[in-house]
């Protein structure tokens, strides 16, 4: 009994064999999930901004604002308002209409737009609209023409105003409409000329031209910018004219050299610009 109470102890260890490495958690997948998704997110903006205009562009971006109902620029979409504000002022076939041309609102009115005093007031004035609309939709839809005609859009730009409809041409960067501080159209304002003079064909309102530059040094003994606005401005006239439009049509050319900045920095190259006005007959 003695010989057995002096025994050693029996330890039995048991060992735990793991195998692959063992578990180390899943945060790498979540990591890696929000990496390939941010990837994704990145080609997506880099084939939107290589396969649209900058109006459609416009339109994305402002789709995603927040300030979106209180802003009376078109989201672009075509859902129950069609890309238009809450506010809009055109008449809306799904969801009624805005705001009645009998009674414009107060912002409208401050654009020159008096209230309707007869029904042929009205219906001309609903006319006249409508030519601006066919225009600006027969313009858009050539950018689905060729691959050519949608990098020529990529200067263009639209917008109505209580004047007419007025079409925007601008340089682009490493494109741009005019050689460098000359009034000698490169072949892209050439391509532009000829689109437009088919467009503006359309219609038969009076057109105007209104050339704008980007500020240069006031170092300069000279300052170029009235002279090369007013002279692009006529070498746009000359080319549209050339393409086919009735010259009849031209009521102006204007130059408005480096006074009205499209944007913030005057020296900008976004700055030299070519508005082709078509004017309301209403005017």
């Amino acid at each position: 009994m003695a010989g057995q109470s002096n025994a050693a102890p029996v330890i039995i260890k048991r060992k735990k064999i793991v195998q692959g490495g063992g578990h180390h958690g899943g945060a790498w997948k979540v990591a890696y999930a929000d990496f390939v998704t941010a990837m994704m997110a990145f080609f997506m903006l880099m084939w939107l901004l290589n396969a649209t205009t900058e109006k459609q562009r416009k339109g994305i971006a402002d789709y995603f604002n927040p300030t979106i109902p209180i802003n009376r620029v078109s989201g672009g979409g075509d859902g129950a308002f069609g890309g238009d504000s809450v506010f809009t002022e055109d008449r809306l076939a799904q969801v009624g209409r805005g705001a009645a041309a009998m009674m414009p609102t107060e912002s409208r009115a401050a654009r020159g737009e008096e209230k309707a005093g007869s029904g042929e007031q009205t219906g001309e004035t609903s006319d006249q609209q409508q030519v601006m609309q066919d225009v600006e939709r027969t313009l858009i839809a050539r950018g689905g023409e060729s691959q050519t005609m949608e990098h020529l859009l990529r200067h263009v730009i639209t917008r109505v105003t209580d004047e007419g409809l007025v079409i925007e041409l601008f340089d682009t960067p490493g494109q741009p409409l005019f050689q460098a501080d000359t009034a000698e159209p490169t072949d892209t304002m050439k391509g532009l000329a000829g689109i437009l003079a088919q467009v503006l064909a359309i219609a038969e309102n009076q057109v105007a031209v209104d050339g704008y530059v980007k500020s240069y040094p006031i170092t300069m003994i000279k300052d170029p910018s009235w002279d090369l606005s007013a002279a692009r401005a006529q070498a746009v006239r000359s080319l549209i004219v050339q393409a086919g439009l009735d010259g009849a049509r031209m009521d102006r050319i204007s130059g408005h050299a480096d006074r009205r900045p499209a944007v913030a920095d005057p020296t900008a190259e976004r700055n030299n610009r070519i508005e082709v006005i078509l004017i309301r007959k209403d005017r």
